[in-house]
């Protein structure tokens, strides 16, 4: 960090210096205006002794605030704010708008920057305050909507959010059916952990109103229906997950194999697992159809089940439930290596992630509906293949 300090304050304050001090200086005598003042030694004699604070505070001081070096301090302000040194971008940027002679057009910028800072810094109150102070003078309309959106995200004031990305749709012509959606998804969660199953439902309805391939929303939807008890209805919804995201249907299997069951209609639910193993095998497909064979014809059924099984769809978590069959079949010398190479088994499937951003490459072990790296929604996947599923 001081490296870069040692390089680019300087410069950055000698320039901007440097043009103030000519217009200020341009009716002083050509000897005299090339003199380089006593606070710019000052400042790299603070730098080499490492103490960059009082630099910082020199060299913003030699930065005379006019049309000529309103520019460096913009830039000095983003260098610390993208470094993560926040607390000085934000005096540099204060130190701007405290400034009267500031033209509109550079203060909206000033505004800005520091709305940017206080954003960055989590201080998301002063962030909101400046945002929609900048969309009534007139400032960048674009960054402040989307920047609001981000704070009502973190704040999850999911009402706000919706209404600030409408009146971005609005204004910048940009879609946002995906992010409305999922602010629709989140409120409906919120609802139903209330037991508002009826206000969940219309909230679900608006999301996919607002983006019809919303697998997120017909997952709620299951699960609303499965909790009160319509399990007919929880099927029609969970089988929509695969038309609209294929790559969810492993979020939903079991809860779709516990409805079949509460309906008595289990061979249903064989019919649907066989035609997908056929269409495209997946290891989640093939475990619940050994979950089934277990519970119907017991173990023995299932193990010859999954191992004609594995082959096709080679598979980790495969392996484990082979291996958790096997182990109460089989005599003692032989239970003792199979336990062994289950917990071998079982110490690689902790340590994998479940979930990965299709963007970012962010991965985790918990589904996340909007990527906690890139804040992108629905671009976290279940990781599928030999250590997915």
């Amino acid at each position: 960090m001081l490296e870069l300090i040692l390089f680019l304050l300087p410069v950055a304050a000698v320039s901007g210096w440097l043009a103030g001090y000519r217009h200020k200086k341009a009716s002083e005598t050509e000897n005299n205006s090339s003199l380089i003042p006593p606070d710019y030694f000052l400042g790299l004699n603070y730098l080499i002794n490492e103490q960059p604070d009082k630099a910082v505070d020199v060299f913003i001081k030699m930065l005379e605030v006019n049309t000529d070096t309103v520019e460096t301090h913009l830039a000095l302000g983003n260098l610390f704010r993208r470094r993560g040194e926040v607390d000085r971008a934000i005096r540099i940027h204060q130190n701007l708008i405290a400034r009267p002679q500031l033209a509109k057009k550079q203060r909206l910028q000033a505004l800005s920057e520091l709305a940017q800072d206080y954003l960055r810094a989590g201080v998301l109150d002063r962030a909101e305050r400046l945002f929609l102070q900048l969309i009534e003078l007139g400032g960048d309309i674009d960054l402040s909507l989307n920047s609001l959106m981000s704070i009502y995200q973190q704040q999850k004031d999911w009402q706000q959010a919706i209404a600030t990305a409408k009146r971005l749709e609005g204004i910048a012509n940009i879609k946002m059916n995906n992010a409305v959606a999922h602010y629709y998804c989140e409120l409906a969660d919120q609802a139903r952990l209330s037991n508002h199953h009826d206000q969940a439902c219309a909230y679900l309805s608006e999301a996919l109103l607002h983006d019809k391939n919303c697998a997120r929303a017909n997952i709620i939807f299951g699960r609303l229906f499965f909790d009160s008890g319509d399990y007919q209805q929880a099927i029609k919804a969970l089988h929509r997950v695969y038309d609209q995201d294929a790559e969810y249907v492993s979020e939903v299997i079991n809860l779709l194999a516990a409805s079949y069951k509460k309906l008595n209609c289990e061979e249903e639910f064989v019919s649907y697992l066989t035609q997908r193993i056929i269409e495209k095998p997946r290891i989640y497909y093939i475990l619940a159809m050994t979950d089934y064979l277990r519970d119907k014809k017991g173990d023995a059924a299932a193990i010859e089940y999954l191992a004609q099984q594995m082959p096709r769809c080679l598979s980790l978590r495969g392996l484990e439930r082979m291996l958790s069959l096997y182990v109460n079949h089989v005599d003692v010398n032989i239970q003792n290596q199979l336990l062994l190479l289950k917990e071998f088994t079982d110490k690689l499937l902790e340590n994998k992630p479940v979930y990965r951003c299709v963007c970012c490459g962010f991965s985790g072990k918990n589904l996340y509906w909007q990527c906690p790296s890139c804040r992108r929604w629905n671009s976290v996947k279940p990781i599928h293949g030999l250590e997915g599923d």
